[in-house]
């Protein structure tokens, strides 16, 4: 069983609910400038605002002022690269005998928010598609360059969500590579990837603003931190970088790449793609995970049997970058709750090293796995599908999926790529492994138009795992929807399957946030005197 039973209620006006046994972590950000204090009037009152104007000083009503909405920008990704022949010094290697079939996803949810979305090519003005004001789904296939989505708000914040796919079901880049399309940052924290032989670990940047981005690269390795060739690379504005880690840091078996970012912000992932022999072992893409912290939750973790040292087994890959040596105690929360796997449970990490922790053994399954220590780390995970063996193949062939640690569930969504199987993970986390309680959440499923084909609330009880196929909550689904309702913290994912005559393609896809509204603001004049 992959999840906690399902238990329909009484169908109400909010949907069925479906119990299967799912940290909100809320942002406090004040801002003030000598002069001008702007106070958001969403709702609830700022912390310490009274304090802010001179002593005595007589209270005046704050005018109120319109603020549009913010605009939400995601940067998708493009093509998978595909190595070179010279690189293999094989003439006869094709890496991708097959064209790749390249799409992007991309869904607004109808409502208030739903104001128009383009899909414009990164640096390009003139929109690939769009979407008129109100909701609905686009999708569009090839192109060989990344696109950018660009979604306008409409009386609140819209629910948007992305997803670029590259299948390739032949040759060494075989594989499903997907993730959702980003808002561009100024840190990355990718955990996965490898430059040992067989592996081919691929940087690359995108650049949606109008400034050149300078990047510096941290690279971690099994014995410490690697001094790359070229740490620091820059990226034009609507352009895309890509840097060869093996390159950079070469016969690392298990790596971790720490991105930062000034002058502007990118968008990144890491492309992974592994081989053995001449037999395909998996492409897919490496995207950025929770910052180091003394927690890190990672989900969509779908674990097939297997054997304690398989190399097919799912593997949980671990740093804590810093110089301290701890120990990282790791709870894998399944379907009937915590199990056991002997040797995985208490993990010593020394600083700057990256651990990979084997996962042979444990039971097929959906899992949320939680690492707990005494300094900051960062998490990822890696699981397997193995299928047949090609004409020319002396083993099987496997497809590879990495999941990123995420912070807990906040309202967000998935857009859901076309003829690809889809199943929705939602972990609940409580402070402890044994803490009593359950999360709720609100799970919508979200049709090309934009509206809701179903929605469910879905329980989940604390240290359980559950799952639903999106087939079966409703048909020809482009995007998945969740925003939380209460009781414990839950994270989330969904986990991509194409299934094909050689064997599944597999990969897991994280939630786009969805942005709170400006809204109003009011601009109240500061009464202290500035300061040069």
């Amino acid at each position: 069983m992959t999840g906690p039973t399902t238990a329909p209620t009484t169908p109400d006006d909010t949907g069925s609910e479906r119990r299967a046994r799912p940290r909100t972590r809320r942002g406090r950000l004040a801002r003030a400038a000598s002069g001008l204090l702007v106070l958001g009037m969403a709702g609830g009152a700022v912390a310490g605002a009274t304090q802010l104007g001179a002593a005595g000083a007589r209270a005046v009503a704050a005018p109120g002022v319109e603020v549009a909405p913010t605009p939400v920008t995601l940067q998708c990704p493009g093509p998978v690269v595909l190595p070179q022949r010279a690189e293999r010094g094989d003439a006869a290697f094709d890496p991708a005998p097959v064209e790749p079939q390249v799409a992007l996803d991309a869904v607004t949810a109808a409502g208030e928010g739903a104001g128009p979305l383009a899909v414009l090519p990164l640096g390009g003005t003139t929109a690939a598609r769009d979407v008129a004001a109100g909701g609905g789904a686009v999708r569009v296939q090839g192109g060989s360059t990344p696109f950018v989505v660009r979604a306008q708000p409409g009386d609140t914040s819209p629910v948007v969500a992305a997803t670029g796919t590259s299948v390739v079901t032949d040759g060494d880049a075989r594989g499903l590579a997907a993730a959702s399309c980003r808002a561009p940052s100024s840190a990355h924290w990718f955990v996965g990837g490898s430059t040992a032989v067989g592996a081919t670990s691929t940087l690359v940047l995108s650049n949606p603003g109008l400034t050149a981005a300078q990047v510096e690269l941290e690279i971690y390795g099994p014995r410490g931190p690697v001094d790359p060739t070229a740490a620091q690379h820059l990226v034009a504005p609507g352009a895309t970088t890509t840097v060869d880690l093996g390159g950079a840091a070469a016969d690392q078996a298990a790596i971790v790449v720490h991105v930062t970012v000034t002058g502007g912000q990118v968008a990144a992932h890491v492309q992974d793609t592994a081989v053995r022999g001449f037999t395909p072992a998996g492409t897919d893409l490496v995207v950025a995970g929770a910052a180091p912290a003394t927690r890190q939750v990672v989900t969509g973790v779908v674990a097939a049997e297997s054997t304690v040292g398989s190399p097919d087994a799912p593997v949980l890959r671990l740093l804590a970058p810093g110089p301290e040596q701890t120990v990282a105690r790791v709870t894998l929360l399944g379907g009937d709750g915590p199990v056991t796997l002997p040797g995985a449970d208490r993990v010593t990490l020394t600083g700057g090293e990256v651990t990979d922790v084997p996962l042979g053994g444990l039971p097929a399954g959906v899992y949320t796995v939680v690492v707990d220590a005494d300094v900051p780390v960062v998490a990822g995970a890696v699981t397997s599908r193995t299928g047949a063996p090609g004409a020319l193949d002396d083993e099987p062939r496997v497809d590879r999926a990495w999941s990123a640690a995420t912070a807990p569930a906040a309202h967000g969504a998935i857009a859901l790529p076309a003829g690809v199987g889809a199943r929705v993970v939602v972990g609940a986390v409580g402070q402890d492994a044994d803490a009593p309680g359950a999360g709720s959440a609100t799970l919508r499923v979200l049709g090309s138009d934009g509206q809701v084909l179903s929605e469910h609330r879905v329980r989940v009880d604390a240290g359980t795992t559950g799952a639903w196929d999106v087939a079966d909550l409703a048909p020809d689904a482009a995007g998945v929807e969740l925003e939380p309702v209460g009781g414990v913290p839950l994270v989330w994912a969904v986990a991509l399957t194409l299934e094909q005559e050689d064997g599944p393609l597999v990969a897991t896809l994280d939630p786009v946030g969805v942005v709170g509204a400006t809204g109003a603001v009011a601009v109240r004049e500061d009464a202290r005197p500035a300061r040069g």
